[in-house]
């Protein structure tokens, strides 16, 4: 065979073969609200790469390093890209259409919150958009992530919520319809860096399982962790509950890179193009 087709033959080869990946099939889902897996090439060095200026999961697979990168629902279908390394490296966005929910609160107050609740929400905002920003240097223990708990999906990620016919931002995580009192457990190894209770999430855990692989539990009716756990993968964080802005008992769970929230089905086998 000539020397031009054999090297042909073997480049070929080995892009199927990352293009196959393990990682790649589980992961790349790249919709609004979903996540991109970029191949980096490979080098001695964990390379760094960054997508709409903040940092990114970079996790290597046999001899690639690849980033795994989170889209916000906001993107449009089409051309994006990250830098790594001085360099641009281009995926492509795909198209989703999200449906919409509606639900009636009894608590106008959740809806439309008085200046005394508004007063409250501008004080724990900025401590919730604080543990998106984490960013530690551990490499997560796993990419294909536990449930927390074992139930029904309530309600799917990205749709489009109207309470008391108004509509509010989308639905950032999976909610379970479990009973109060349900142990929740972390989905991977991490450091819990957040806990509170806050007027729309009501006790609230956030755990870091590395480079702003962020996962978020809320709702619960008890935190069993404090600030600064170092849990190991199906370590019990605390009981579900319907505090904060709730119809009833129920875990609702984020999981967020780069400071995005993308669909947690993706990390359970349970996406839906």
């Amino acid at each position: 065979m000539p020397r031009f087709l054999s090297s042909l033959l073997l480049l070929c080869l080995t892009f199927n073969a990352h293009a196959d990946s393990y990682i790649t099939r589980l992961l790349n889902k790249p919709v609004p609200g979903g996540v991109a897996v970029v191949d980096l090439g490979t080098s001695a060095q964990a390379p760094k790469a960054s997508y709409q200026g903040k940092p990114v999961l970079v996790v290597k697979e046999q001899s690639n390093w690849l980033a795994i990168v989170g889209v916000p629902l906001t993107v449009k279908p089409g051309s994006q890209q990250i830098s790594s390394d001085n360099r641009s490296l281009t995926f492509n966005v795909v198209s989703k259409k999200y449906p919409e929910q509606h639900i009636t609160l009894k608590n106008k107050r959740q809806v439309n919150p008085n200046p005394d609740d508004q007063k409250r929400i501008a004080q724990e905002v900025p401590l919730q958009l604080g543990a998106y920003r984490s960013f530690s240097p551990n490499t997560p223990s796993n990419l294909l992530l536990d449930k927390p708990v074992n139930g029904p999906l309530s309600s799917k990620f990205g749709v489009r919520r109207f309470f008391n016919g108004e509509e509010r931002n989308p639905h950032a995580g999976l909610d379970f319809a479990v009973p109060t009192g349900t142990p929740i457990k972390t989905p991977a190894g991490g450091k819990v860096i957040l806990t509170g209770n806050y007027f729309f999430n009501g006790n609230t855990v956030f755990v870091d399982h590395g480079q702003g692989f962020i996962s978020m539990f809320c709702h619960m009716s008890k935190i069993d962790v404090k600030v600064g756990q170092q849990l190991t993968r199906g370590e019990v964080v605390g009981k579900v509950g319907s505090t904060g802005r709730a119809t009833g008992p129920h875990l609702h769970w984020n999981v967020s890179l780069n400071e995005t929230r993308v669909d947690p089905a993706i990390f359970i086998g349970a996406f839906q193009p």
